[in-house]
């Protein structure tokens, strides 16, 4: 099994956006028994809240769902993912400050899967979910393109 970890920083906006999406596409693809999803936070500010209200609202529209999910903050166990990816530069800087070379997961920014050299905004800032969901998506897809080719070579 392929397990994939979303890091931001309070885990209520991208992070959650980022792996109901890519459970979403994992499932429509039919491969959501061989990889699991989760999301986590590099601070304990949001510890325990739910998903942002921007997120769910953005995420409704697609009729992705958030339910059940709450900031948690990344922890020992995560040591055992094999992909950790981060939204930006910061939370990159704070996964390998964390991890301090005791796992062998594959480290990065999101967006660096679809080619690009840039961070995914935070909507909790810009208020912009529109965007970020817009980012998420090319990310995932290129995320899940990623694993298909080199984790199942499947084409």
């Amino acid at each position: 099994m392929i397990q994939v970890l979303f890091v931001c920083l309070g885990n209520i906006c991208r992070s959650p956006m980022a792996e109901a999406v890519f459970k979403k596409m994992v499932t429509e693809e039919g491969l959501s028994h061989q990889i699991y999803i989760d999301s986590a936070a590099t601070s304990s500010w949001e510890h325990g809240n739910p998903v942002h209200r921007g997120t769910r609202k953005r995420l409704e529209i697609e009729g992705i769902s958030t339910v059940g999910m709450y900031s948690r903050i990344l922890n020992d166990d995560d040591l055992i993912f094999d992909y950790i990816i981060g939204m930006d530069e910061n939370n990159i800087l704070n996964i390998e400050k964390f991890i301090q070379k005791r796992s062998n997961a594959r480290i990065q920014r999101l967006l660096e899967f679809a080619g690009e050299d840039r961070d995914i905004e935070d909507p909790y800032y810009t208020n912009d979910f529109d965007t970020t969901y817009d980012d998420v998506m090319k990310g995932c897809e290129a995320l899940l393109s990623f694993i298909k080719k080199h984790d199942f070579n499947i084409e």
